[in-house]
C-alpha cells in the first residue's frame, strides 16, 4: 500500500490555480473568490505561523466529483474548516472549492457572515447541501454541529451525538464519504463555561467563557492559543444503498453510530501519538497510522460497495 503523503507548501502555485479556476464563479450562495482572496492571506498566516498546521492524507480529497467530508468539530470560534480549506488551496495538486455547512448564527453575523459566504460556506440546510453534491461539489458536514464547538474544556475530544444528515446526503446523492480528524482545535479556546441566559439573549448557540473572554479587551480576548494543529484525511469510501434508502431512519442511524464510534477511536489514537499541544506531531508516526488504519470500522463493511 502506498504511503499517505504529507503535502508541504508549494510556493503558491496551487493557490494561483485555485483562484484562477474560480475567478468568475460567483454563485447564488455568496461564494466570491475575489473577496475571499484577501481573507485567505490572513488565514494563511494563522495556518503557517500561529498554528503550524500539518495535514496528512490531503491527496485523499478527490480532484473531481462530489464527496461528503465529515469530522470532529471544535474551537469555540470554529476555524478548523478554514485551516483545512487553506491546506487544500495552497497544497493540493488540484485545489477545489469546499462548501462548509456553518451555523445560522455565524452566517447571519455582519461581516463574518459575508466573509464565510465568500469563502464558500452555506447555511446548515440539507436541501442546499444535496443540491451542491448533485452539482459535483465537495460538501463538508460537521455532524456534532454547535454542540461540538460548545463543549466544555473538560469534555474535549469526546464526540457528542452526530446528526444524521451527512449519511443521508451521501446515500441520496451517491457521494463517497471522507473522514477527517482534527487534533488541536479543542484547546485553542479553552471553554470553561457557557452562560446560557446570555446566549439566549443574543440568539447564539452558546456564550463562551474562556481564560481570556470576556475578560480582556478586543482583540486579546478572542486570540486563540498557539496550539499546533494536525488534520488527518482518510480515503473516500461509498455506501452501497440506492437514493431511496436515505429515508430509512433505522439504517441511517445504524451507519451514523458506527461512523461516530470509529471517528472517536481515530481521535483517541491520534491523541496518543501527540506529545504536546504546543509541539508539532511526528509525521512518520502519523503517516504510518494512516497507512495502517482503514477509513471505516469492520462493522461498516456490510454497508459498503
Amino acid at each position: 500500500m502506498a504511503k499517505v503523503a504529507t503535502v508541504e507548501a508549494s510556493k503558491g502555485s496551487s493557490r494561483t490555480r485555485f483562484f484562477e479556476r474560480y475567478k468568475n464563479n460567483v454563485d447564488e450562495h455568496g461564494f466570491n473568490p475575489t473577496k475571499y482572496a484577501f481573507v485567505e492571506k490572513f488565514v494563511r498566516l494563522l495556518y503557517t505561523k500561529w498554528f503550524g498546521v500539518q495535514i496528512a492524507g490531503l491527496k485523499s480529497v478527490p480532484a473531481t466529483g462530489s464527496a461528503v467530508l465529515f469530522g470532529n468539530h471544535s474551537g469555540v470560534l470554529p476555524i478548523d474548516g478554514c485551516l483545512l480549506y487553506d491546506g487544500i488551496i495552497n497544497n493540493h495538486p488540484e485545489p477545489r472549492r469546499v462548501r462548509f455547512l456553518v451555523t445560522k448564527f455565524l452566517m447571519d453575523t455582519p461581516l463574518i457572515g459575508k466573509m464565510l459566504r465568500g469563502f464558500g460556506s452555506i447555511p446548515p440546510d440539507y436541501e442546499t447541501a444535496t443540491e451542491l453534491l448533485h452539482k459535483q461539489d465537495l460538501v463538508y458536514f460537521y455532524p456534532e454541529a454547535e454542540k461540538g464547538t460548545g463543549k466544555l474544556f473538560k469534555n474535549r475530544y469526546k464526540l457528542v451525538s452526530f446528526h444524521a444528515g451527512f449519511v443521508r446526503a451521501a446515500i441520496e446523492t451517491g457521494s463517497p464519504l471522507i473522514p477527517v480528524v482534527t487534533i488541536g482545535g479543542e484547546e485553542i479556546y479553552p471553554l470553561l463555561a457557557n452562560i446560557k441566559p446570555l446566549a439566549k439573549l443574543i440568539k447564539a448557540p452558546y456564550f463562551p467563557v474562556t481564560p481570556f473572554f470576556p475578560w480582556l479587551p478586543f482583540p486579546f480576548g478572542v486570540m486563540p492559543l498557539p496550539i499546533k494543529i494536525m488534520i488527518c484525511v482518510w480515503r473516500p469510501y461509498k455506501l452501497k444503498y440506492p437514493p431511496a434508502s436515505a429515508g430509512d431512519e433505522g439504517l441511517v442511524e445504524e451507519i451514523v453510530s458506527d461512523i461516530q464510534n470509529d471517528l472517536q477511536a481515530k481521535v483517541k489514537d491520534l491523541l496518543a501519538i501527540r506529545t504536546s499541544p504546543f509541539t508539532r506531531m511526528n509525521m512518520d508516526k502519523v503517516n504510518d497510522y494512516l497507512e495502517n488504519t482503514s477509513s471505516f470500522s469492520p462493522e461498516m463493511e456490510k454497508h459498503l460497495k
